[in-house]
């Protein structure tokens, strides 16, 4: 394929859901160490209720082998909704429209255990609220500075936020009256091996350059080749409160 046609092809490639199976043999990304996936199943068959915030199309969540009797999940993007009631249906699971930084649909002490992967934002208040006493709230965080390699090459270069750093996560889980029992940082590896899988990462992943289009970033990709992958870091961050 030619460079545009690689790139026309990243375009048109639907981005709902979590799903980045379309990825494989054109990306790829270490994983971390703890297996979040295998925590969210071990924990989630140990309890009665469960809430995942901001799922996505539900496709970590639905992994888990053993549901518990309340499965509820929350997603605020119209698009992923429909898909994320397909994929935990199965499970009895039910998702709820809700914004990423509002108020959680749900009365006070509801849950014993939330859970988020991919949280673009963690409402660390609600978490609380909606936790019955003794809950717990598993998440991999999205670290700070994540692929920001790429998002660099995109727009030029940045300051990286201190706004996800590891540190502040956890004071902010603290103010909100959890406790912080495990944090374990880690910075991976990210490879893309074409520019239409750098097109697609892009517009699916749209906190890592807000408002991407091909358009309003076209001197960047006269910068690309299609044949040298592009290498940056994600820093996935796993608290546990």
């Amino acid at each position: 394929m030619t460079f545009d046609e690689l790139v026309a092809e990243g375009e048109s490639v639907p981005v709902e859901g979590w799903d980045f199976s379309w990825f494989e043999g054109r990306a790829s990304e270490q994983r971390p160490s703890w297996g979040y996936a295998k925590l969210l199943a071990a924990r989630a068959a140990e309890v009665d209720a469960v809430l995942d915030v901001q799922t996505g199309g539900g496709e970590v969540l639905a992994t888990i082998p053993r549901p518990p009797r309340l499965l509820v999940a929350t997603e605020s993007w119209p698009p992923n909704l429909s898909v994320a009631q397909r994929n935990l249906a199965p499970l009895g699971g039910v998702v709820v429209h809700a914004p990423d930084d509002g108020p959680l649909p749900f009365a006070d002490a509801t849950f014993d255990l939330v859970v988020a992967r991919h949280p673009v934002r963690t409402p660390w208040d609600e978490v609380g609220r909606v936790l019955k006493p003794g809950g717990a709230f598993l998440s991999q965080q999205v670290g700070m500075g994540s692929v920001h390699e790429l998002a660099d090459f995109v727009t030029g270069p940045r300051p990286v936020g201190d706004d996800r750093a590891p540190d502040r996560v956890a004071a902010e889980a603290r103010a909100a009256g959890l406790t912080v029992v495990d944090l374990r940082p880690e910075t991976l590896r990210v490879e893309f091996f074409d520019v239409a899988a750098v097109v697609h990462f892009l517009r699916k992943v749209i906190w890592i350059v807000p408002g991407f289009t091909v358009a309003a970033y076209a001197t960047a990709w006269r910068r690309c080749t299609s044949t040298s992958p592009a290498r940056a870091r994600s820093s996935p961050t796993r608290p546990g409160s």
